[in-house]
């Protein structure tokens, strides 16, 4: 059950599609909002709705084009603020500026926490988001800040294929928490891609710890990029004698070339999921997306009913 009285959810124009599934698993119409641009390209939103003293969700992911999706987002928080919502959250199931978390050299920024200031200075009381890049950016906020995973999403469609003789692989370092969790899950062994960074873009793929010989490899990422690395990962796994790999990100940035290499590697599927609208030619058909909208919509209802939400944090 869930207390419709005052809840309500809007969405920028990056994730209206899911936004709008998430309202349906709500049993709500999605909010009324216009985002216009002034003619020298500045972004203006009007709400047509009354918001006074409601409990407001804005979906936003701030994928590419980053910087705009971003600006769309602080204004929006602006102008239910100024509104008089009670509470407003920021639902944002891709969290843009992530990697740049902490000063890997000198004279870098810090924008993942830039970027927290600039949403908490706007007035954001809440953030729900998913799969950050770097766990530690909820520490960047004075606010709560709820982090979900798409591992359910990812494990149960894994588990409805019923492959066997699975390996999981990290295609870094890095990534080795994440992969064991799914490893747990799927009862199945884990490797780990060594790579050695050759330039500030771009990384080589060494050798395989673990032993992935006739084995069904699930790489598991939270975002693919360029592509370039996990392309050149799949190369390796196949020529140690891995069997079927499967690619599993949670966020499909998927810039420039990436959908291509993966399409010429030896991927036999990449599942993501809708944190980011794919709208990119699969001329291959090896690209799967799934819906987290469930996941949100779940975790909505329980913030606004003021129940746990830790138990989707698994």
């Amino acid at each position: 059950m869930i207390r419709r009285d005052r809840l309500q959810v809007f969405s920028g124009k990056t994730s209206r599609s899911l936004a709008l599934t998430v309202c349906a698993n709500l049993g709500i119409n999605i909010g009324d909002l216009d985002l216009t641009l002034f003619p020298d390209g500045e972004i203006n939103a009007k709400i047509n709705d009354d918001v006074r003293g409601s409990d407001i969700y804005v979906i936003q992911s701030t994928c590419p084009p980053v910087n705009d999706t971003l600006m769309e987002l602080l204004i929006m928080i602006d102008c239910f603020k100024r509104a008089s919502a009670e509470r407003v959250t920021a639902v944002i199931p891709y969290f843009g500026y992530a990697r740049q978390d902490r000063k890997a050299e000198g004279r870098v920024p810090i924008t993942a926490k830039l970027v927290a200031n600039m949403l908490v200075k706007a007035g954001v009381d809440r953030v729900l988001t998913i799969d950050l890049h770097a766990s530690q950016i909820q520490g960047f906020f004075d606010i709560p800040v709820d982090h979900l995973y798409a591992s359910p999403v990812m494990i149960d469609y894994f588990q409805r294929m019923n492959l066997k003789n699975l390996v999981l692989v990290s295609p870094d370092v890095g990534g080795i928490k994440m992969v064991r969790s799914y490893a747990k899950k799927l009862q199945a062994p884990l490797a780990i891609v060594d790579k050695r960074r050759t330039g500030p873009r771009d990384t080589e793929a060494v050798h395989i710890i673990g032993d992935v010989k006739g084995k069904n490899a699930i790489m598991v990422d939270d975002m693919v990029a360029t592509g370039g690395t996990i392309a050149q990962a799949a190369r390796i796994l196949k020529a140690k004698g891995a069997k079927d790999i499967y690619l599993c990100a949670t966020h499909p940035v998927l810039a420039g070339s990436a959908v291509e290499k993966l399409s010429k590697a030896p991927i036999k599927e990449a599942v993501f999921t809708d944190t980011i609208p794919f709208n990119q030619p699969d001329k291959k058909k090896i690209i799967k997306i799934l819906s987290v909208a469930g996941l949100i919509s779940e975790a909505i209802r329980r913030i606004h009913n003021s129940e746990s939400v830790s138990s989707l944090f698994v």
